[in-house]
């Protein structure tokens, strides 16, 4: 394995302060698709990232005497006020978030860096917090893309990052129940490290794996690749210990119960705004004796989606399931290119929206995966092959499933690259019923193009499916257009309309990114008004002082 692909599987090596990964994992963007970009009628107007020390800080607003206090709990080591610590913790990874950062924009940027050692530690901080009204954002990887680190600020009142980093430690592994110990700042690769060493996985292994952590997973109901195999995250979660400002809550005595609502799920999906989690038990499972990744091609998106809804309600989802639409076949995003490979596309830029499915005849493209004892992988590939080739999919080369996996975190190192060209790229997802999921991908779909394109944007969009469930699958989007003159504002509008479709279509407003700021203007057509009441009561009890991230998930 290659040194840059050794980064982007263990994580080791740190980010970037503009961007996602190390600097040694970035790559220029390739000449064959600057090319086919310009001739989609989205040119590249290279934009590098301001110097580090041309970003723009507010002034720190934290009174001494509530630094040293600060210091006291968690030791002087470990609280950081200055600049590249504040840079480095201010804001997501969304694509606005990384073109304010690249322009020099830190405004949002924490007055300061708390590092606490473990829960005690937490709750200490959140209890003088409370008493001098600071506003504390629970920091895990930094990985939101909707807005969950930005905060609202109350004027006057000093804001700190509460950064989990060092609660990484693995607890107590019970082989027997199958479930571990996890701490909160645990990043993806190092916990399957130090599960791998027992034997075991967590098997969850999202997009953002390499930088996000245990507690960021369990706070924003986090999805992996391997879901339809091993579970959504929060389906994984057995157990939380909780730090809110009025007290300790530990959740989670057995495998099930009926002692009232489970409230584990008040906290799962809460993005910091109830109480930090600091520990989540986990369910574990063996390391798999197999693991197998096929490419499969059927003629279009719609038989694509019809033959994954077969396999579902049989229950025959495979542990990986990805099914690109044409345009996302074509455009590169389904099976990575190899070297010197053509850069197959049609379609000219017309200002107005392009689709680079037009005159398409190679079908889309689809992954299965499969995970665990020998036997049991064989079994089921089979069984999932036979509905598919009966359903008029045909197989790949060998190679086609092995070239997505290796290729599985490689999308958010594209962003930035085509980011260094001053080109826009942006991802949403959404999940919806199988009845209503051909209508929510146009909708979604006509709205992103006809927002972005009436800006004469040019936009490229590309849709997979990734998540399966018997009643219905996600749709993850990923669109690329000019940034035009206001690219911030014009992603707002593009946004705004596409959320405004999948209310209208049925959908969830969000799958697995979370509610952060971005989401919340349609969280009451969501949960309804009651709903977004019983939130706010949940977040009067647990946070009377109203110091954890004010304004992310309710206002």
């Amino acid at each position: 394995m290659t040194s840059t692909g050794q980064a982007r599987r263990t994580g080791s090596t740190e980010p970037v302060w503009w961007g996602w990964g190390p600097a040694s994992a970035h790559e220029p963007l390739p000449d064959e698709v600057r090319g086919l970009l310009a001739r989609l009628g989205i040119p590249a107007r290279p934009t590098a990232p301001v110097p580090l020390d041309q970003v723009r800080l507010p002034p720190a607003r934290l009174p001494v005497v509530a630094r040293e206090a600060l210091a006291t709990i968690v030791g002087s080591g470990h609280v950081h006020t200055h600049d590249e610590a504040r840079i480095r913790h201010c804001r997501g990874r969304s694509t606005t978030d990384l073109l304010r950062l690249r322009a020099g924009d830190a405004g949002a940027a924490p007055d300061a860096v708390v590092l606490p050692a473990d829960h005690d530690e937490v709750l200490a901080v959140l209890r003088l917090a409370s008493r001098e009204r600071i506003v504390v954002v629970p920091f895990g990887g930094g990985t939101s893309v909707v807005g969950g680190l930005e905060p609202a600020r109350p004027a006057e009142r000093p804001v700190v990052a509460l950064d989990l980093a060092r609660l990484d430690a693995l607890g107590r592994v019970d082989r027997e129940s199958g479930t571990a110990e996890l701490g909160a700042g645990l990043r993806g690769p190092r916990a399957e490290a130090l599960l791998a060493e027992h034997g075991l996985s967590l098997g969850h292994v999202p997009q953002s794996w390499e930088y996000a952590t245990i507690g960021g997973f369990a706070a924003t109901r986090s999805s992996g690749q391997a879901s339809a195999g091993y579970g959504r995250f929060d389906e994984l979660v057995v157990g939380l210990r909780v730090a809110t400002p009025v007290g300790s809550w530990e959740l989670g005595r057995a495998p099930a119960s009926a002692a009232g609502p489970d409230l584990r799920e008040l906290l799962l999906g809460s993005e910091g705004a109830f109480g930090v989690i600091t520990q989540v038990v986990a369910r574990v499972r063996p390391l798999p004796a197999r693991r197998i990744f096929e490419g499969w091609s059927v003629p279009d998106f719609a038989t694509g989606t019809r033959l994954l809804r077969t396999l579902a309600a049989g229950d025959l989802r495979p542990t990986v399931c990805r099914l690109s639409d044409e345009t996302e076949t074509v455009g590169g995003l389904a099976r990575p290119p190899r070297p010197g490979g053509p850069a197959a596309a049609t379609g000219s830029g017309s200002g107005t929206g392009t689709d680079l499915a037009d005159g398409l005849t190679g079908g889309c493209h689809l992954v299965t995966g499969y995970e665990g004892a020998a036997p049991a992988v064989e079994r089921r590939a089979a069984e999932v092959a036979g509905v598919l080739l009966a359903g008029g999919a045909r197989r790949l080369d060998a190679a086609a499933g092995p070239d997505w996996e290796r290729g599985r975190f490689r999308a958010p190192y594209l962003r930035d690259a085509l980011l260094d060209q001053g080109i826009f790229a942006e991802t949403l997802e959404t999940a919806g019923f199988w009845a209503t999921l051909p209508a929510l991908y146009a909708g979604v779909r006509a709205a992103l193009i006809g927002s972005l394109g009436a800006a004469q944007l040019s936009p490229v969009v590309m849709c997979h499916i990734s998540h399966l469930y018997a009643t219905g699958a996600s749709l993850y989007f990923t669109v690329v257009c000019a940034q035009g003159v206001d690219p911030i504002g014009s992603w707002r509008a593009a946004k705004t309309a596409a959320g405004d479709a999948i209310v209208a279509a049925g959908g969830t407003i969000t799958h697995h990114h979370a509610v952060g700021t971005e989401h919340r203007p349609w969280l009451d057509a969501e949960i309804g008004g009651l709903g977004v009441d019983v939130l706010r009561a949940v977040k009067r009890t647990l946070d009377p002082a109203g110091i954890l991230n004010p304004g992310i998930l309710v206002a």
